[in-house]
């Protein structure tokens, strides 16, 4: 490999440290495929994270707006050029690879790409991805590639990071996740406990006020206003673990890597279903809006997973003029809210809705029987 300037060396000390800074996985593969993007001076990359079912648990893109993406549509299944190099698992550079027999077209809106670059990321013998880039910024020899065997080997240095820094991502996320785990069932016991101890001590206390209130009423009243005192005291508790329940990642991270966070899990968790979180310019809410609006998710998620038979679960954290859009989707089989009241009741819809209401939103939902179901909470501010 020949010598780079000093400049090129402080860029891929820069990229390296930034891969290995960032602890949430999103993050991390953002930044590496923004550095190889950048350090490789191509026009687009991309890295994609391989599911078990022939597609991708996540795709990252840089170089593509935000409204070309959505007009590209769904994530790419592992077809063509990308199945290559996951399954034989070796490095791919391509004068043009529109031309290559493997190549099977892209959607309509997809950007024009000619000479190409690609290789697997790896941890040891498992492929966790794989690193692409196109059209790099150069003149081109005559029907040759404008990357270059180095651009090769520099592409392959950034992969072995990279693969380091995913693998602790990863870690850093699964740990992160057993830790809120053992967290919330340690109060679950001390919540039980408590309120346990208090309301065995508030039927006692009732059944002695029912025993005494013909003969000796005056008794009665003072016990009475006994379950009064417990109830208010067992009320207190529950406020406190309640404040207690907050999750600790909404504090230190925010509304929009929590939730990130939940809906990479949730989409490792089910394989039956694809989970997917978009989040545009929204901006840090008070801490009552983003608890309300993480609660109201985490309902609608739970709700779409287990009882709708969605393929496709997607959230969207969006500004909707001077407020903030909080959107879960599914494809799934729907019910009519309108005539189903049990079913309201079932899904949590009065909570949902209560929760809107209590930090100044509301809640909306639309469904019908085969038609899946939307529902939006928006809140001022963000």
């Amino acid at each position: 490999m020949s010598h780079r300037p000093p400049s090129g060396l402080a860029a891929v000390s820069a990229a390296l440290l930034a891969m290995s800074r960032h602890l949430e996985v999103r993050d991390v593969l953002k930044t590496i495929v923004a550095s190889a993007r950048e350090l490789l001076n191509a026009e687009y990359a991309a890295l994609g994270v391989p599911d078990d079912h022939g597609g991708f648990a996540q795709f990252v893109v840089d170089g593509v707006s935000d409204e070309q993406w959505k007009a590209i549509g769904p994530l790419p299944r592992q077809h063509g050029i990308l199945a290559a190099m996951l399954h034989e698992a070796k490095a791919e550079r391509l004068a043009d690879v529109r031309k290559d027999p493997r190549f099977e077209g892209w959607p309509d809106a997809h950007p024009d790409m000619s000479d190409f670059l690609g290789l697997p990321i790896r941890d040891g013998e498992e492929i966790i991805g794989a690193l692409f880039l196109a059209n790099k910024r150069c003149p081109k020899p005559e029907g040759g590639c404008g990357f270059t065997a180095e651009d090769e080997e520099l592409l392959a240095i950034l992969a072995q990071h990279a693969a380091i820094a995913l693998t602790n991502a990863r870690l850093y996320e699964r740990s992160r996740e057993l830790t809120i785990a053992e967290e919330r069932s340690r109060l679950a016991h001390e919540l039980h406990d408590a309120v346990s101890q208090k309301l065995f001590s508030l039927r006692l206390t009732a059944q002695a006020a029912t025993a005494l209130v013909d003969r000796d009423p005056a008794r009665a009243k003072g016990e009475l206003q006994q379950v009064a005192a417990l109830a208010a005291e067992a009320v207190d508790e529950l406020r406190a673990a309640v404040v207690e329940l907050r999750p600790a990642a909404l504090d230190e991270d925010g509304l929009v890597a929590t939730l990130r966070t939940q809906v990479q899990v949730l989409d490792r968790a089910h394989t039956t279903a694809r989970v997917t979180f978009e989040s545009l310019g929204i901006r840090a809410l008070p801490a009552a809006q983003e608890e309300a609006l993480l609660r109201v998710s985490q309902e609608a998620l739970h709700n779409a997973l287990r009882h709708s038979g969605a393929a496709h679960v997607g959230v969207t954290l969006a500004r909707r003029g001077g407020g903030t859009l909080l959107r879960i989707t599914d494809d799934g089989r729907g019910f009519e809210p309108a005539a189903t009241r049990q079913a309201g009741r079932h899904l949590g819809l009065v909570s949902m809705r209560d929760r809107a209401n209590g930090v100044g939103g509301r809640l909306t939902v639309e469904s019908a029987p085969g038609k899946g179901t939307t529902i939006e909470m928006e809140v001022p501010g963000g």
